[in-house]
This record gives structure tokens, sequence and C-alpha cells, in this order.
């Protein structure tokens, strides 16, 4: 499991200065909110939004195309070779079943940001953060810098790209999984995750930091049948094992039809969700489930944590490389923006750091847990920031006396 035992300091203060160059002022470079690359340049359309408090960083603006861009400015501000990605993935906003399917470029070996485009143009905030990464190219797709899918946008001038053609979700999602084994030099996967193309997005949206992690594509299903595209991945890999999110939107029938083709393991519940903040409670399902090595499995202190608006599915797989590098952060979603639900007040309550109020236990030897929040306070209002923080931090415990015992006899 890994533990964050520090708090990611060099990224907070790579993102003060970030900040300090937006200031909704134009820059040197190209144009308002940008600059040339080389420099750690604004990742919004006003400057760049970066608050960071004691134990949480918020990353992004006011769309999607904003918060993809800040996310992979945070991971890769470009200024060497070694802070620069392979190649970066343009994927149109209007099609949000690509952008999670394409989540699982996030892992490694290709370990790719997402950036996103609209219709057949590119935001300026997307160009700019491309052109300051300037991706190196990834050597097994022929050096291509910059991976299209399903846009019809154009790269900027200079960049190398490899696209693939817009599709049904079930399509799309195949080629990005055969794009993945061409990444890893022929390696296949042995987990894929398994979608219903039609759920509700909210539902889905925990799957993107979970492929990102793991490395298991996503797959989609159209109950009560797998399509062609998806069998057919299913069959080249050789009964997978196959982790489902939300199996009630996938229904019993198709269920079984899966089963034809390897192990099915439903991650969250197999009954449909409840009113209310249904999507909270199944990302915190999603991020407390292990089997064997697969999963999260997040159940004590030690972690990094994404924080999304479950209104805006497109901030999943913006933030989706968070969950594969860095301090490795299971996606969670608040159900609004101005509110902490209960269900995720308890889980961080019950994830949260502690150390012993004694003189040989300091709370430097404890390990932290730290929040990355996507978007502006449209999505996590600067309230909403200020709870999660407080429940983020490290706080002191009461030792009882089996307690004192065990560390007395340890001293001795």
């Amino acid at each position: 499991m890994r533990t964050v035992l520090q708090r990611p300091l060099a990224i907070v203060l790579a993102l003060a200065l970030l900040a300090l160059c937006g200031c909704g002022k134009t820059g040197a470079g190209r144009g308002s909110g940008g600059g040339p690359a080389g420099e750690l340049a604004p990742v919004a359309k006003q400057g760049a939004v970066s608050v960071a408090t004691r134990n949480t960083t918020r990353l992004g603006g006011a769309d999607p195309a904003a918060d993809a861009a800040a996310v992979a400015r945070a991971a890769y501000p470009g200024l060497t070779s070694a802070t620069r990605p392979q190649a970066a993935v343009l994927v149109d906003k209007g099609d949000w079943q690509a952008a999670l399917a394409a989540s699982v470029l996030a892992s490694a070996p290709a370990s790719a940001p997402i950036l996103y485009s609209e219709g057949g143009t590119v935001p300026d905030v997307s160009g700019q953060t491309l052109e300051a990464m300037h991706p190196l190219g990834a050597p097994t797709l022929g050096g291509a810098q910059v991976i299209e899918i399903g846009t019809a946008a154009a790269v900027p001038d200079g960049e190398l790209a490899r696209a693939l053609p817009a599709a049904a979700p079930a399509v799309t999602a195949a080629n990005i999984e055969k794009l993945l084994v061409a990444l890893d030099r022929g390696s296949a996967p042995r987990q894929v995750i398994v979608l219903a193309a039609g759920m509700d997005p909210a539902m889905a949206m925990p799957a993107a930091g979970l492929s990102a992690e793991s490395g298991a594509p996503i797959l989609y299903v159209t109950p009560p049948l797998v399509p062609a595209a998806t069998a057919a991945t299913l069959t080249a890999l050789h009964r997978p094992s196959m982790y489902v999110i939300d199996p009630s939107a996938i229904g019993a029938g198709t269920l079984h039809r899966l089963r034809h083709f390897g192990h099915v393991v439903p991650i969250t519940s197999l009954r449909a969700p409840a009113a209310g903040d249904a999507a909270v409670q199944n990302a915190i399902e999603v991020a407390r489930f292990t089997d064997g090595t697969f999963g999260w499995g997040v159940k004590e202190p030690g972690h990094g944590l994404v924080f999304a608006n479950a209104t805006r599915p497109l901030d999943a797989p913006a933030s989706a490389l968070l969950s594969a590098t860095g301090d490795y952060a299971p996606l969670l979603l608040l159900a609004s923006a101005g509110r902490v639900p209960p269900a995720l007040v308890d889980y961080l309550s019950d994830i949260q750091p502690a150390y012993t109020s004694a003189p040989q236990f300091q709370p430097v030897r404890g390990v932290y847990n730290h929040g990355w929040l996507i978007g502006d306070e449209s999505a996590i209002s600067a309230v909403t920031q200020a709870e999660i923080d407080s429940i983020l931090e490290i706080s002191p415990r009461t030792q009882s006396s089996e307690e004192e015992e065990t560390s007395d006899s340890q001293v001795e």
C-alpha cells in the first residue's frame, strides 16, 4: 500500500509559481493567460486557479478543459526532459465515454495526460498546455506526441499525432485497449473494468482513477448485449478478470453473458443504488475495494485523495493522472459544491491520520493524507475545501492504557 509520508511541498511550491504567472494578466507568450514553452504557464482563462491549504491543493478552473490542463501541468511542468510526457491524449469533451476509456492511457508506461478538444477546435488552455509540455514522443507509436481520440481538431504545428476515429463507445474502448498494448510493447492486461455504456456518468466516474492506477482498460457493454468489439477484446485477452462498477446498470443477463469470457467481480453493490448521494457512496466503495493486488484498498490513513463534483463527469478523466503518479489518489465525489456529504465525512474520518499524544510519539513520525480538489468554486466551494482540509489534518488521540503498557515495554 502506498503511503504519503510527507506533504507534497515541491508540488505546492510549483503551483504557487503557477498562480503567480497567472493573475489574469497577459503574459509575454501566446495571448491571454499563456506563456511560452519552458515556463510554468497559467492553465485557466482568468489565470491559474491554484489554492493550497495545509492538506489540500485545488487544480483547475471553470470547465473541464481548464481542469485537465491544470492536472497535466502539475504532473508535467515541461521544464526538463524528465518533466515532459511521452505523449498527451486529446479527446473531444463531447464524448464522455471515450474520455473515460482514455483514462487508462494515464497508467504506466505511457503516463499520458488527458486534454480536451471541443468539436474541431483546441481550446487555448489545451493548446498552450500541449505546447508547454512538448511531449517527447512515444517510441512504440512511431514517435507520436499526441494521441487523438474521436476528435477532428488539429494539433499544434510540429506535433506528430496518432488518431483513433470517433466510433461507438464499445468500439472506441476496444481500440484504446489495442493502443494500450502497443504502448506497453505487446504486454496484454489481465484485468479489465466493465461498465454499461448508458449508465449514469456520475456512477462511472471512479473508473477513471482505478483504470489509471491499475492499467486495466475500460470496456463497455450495452445491456442486454455484449457488443462485438467488447467480446472480441475479451476473447483475445484469454479469460481476464472483469471488474464491474454499478452492476445493476448492466443487469443480471449481461453479467451472465460476461462470465463466458472470464471471471466477473462486482466492485460495488449488485443492488440498484438508493436515491440521494448514490454516486458519493459508489466512489467510496471503489476506493475501499481490493481483490488481491487489484483495487485501491484505501481503508487507513496515509493517502492522496482526489475530490471532484459528481455533476462534472469529465473531471474524472481530467484528474486520472493524479491516480497514476505522485501520491496515487483514488477519486471521491461530492454531490454539490457547498456540502461534504455525510457518507464522505464518515469515510474521511475513518482514514484520518492520528498520532498518540505521548512524548515518544510525535506527528512528524506519522503519515498524512493530501487532497487534490478539481475545479473552481462552482465545483467545490472554498468552505467545502476548508472542511475537507480539517478532516484530512493529522490529529492527536488519547493513548489507551493497553497502548501505554505496550509503548512502555517497547521503551524498556
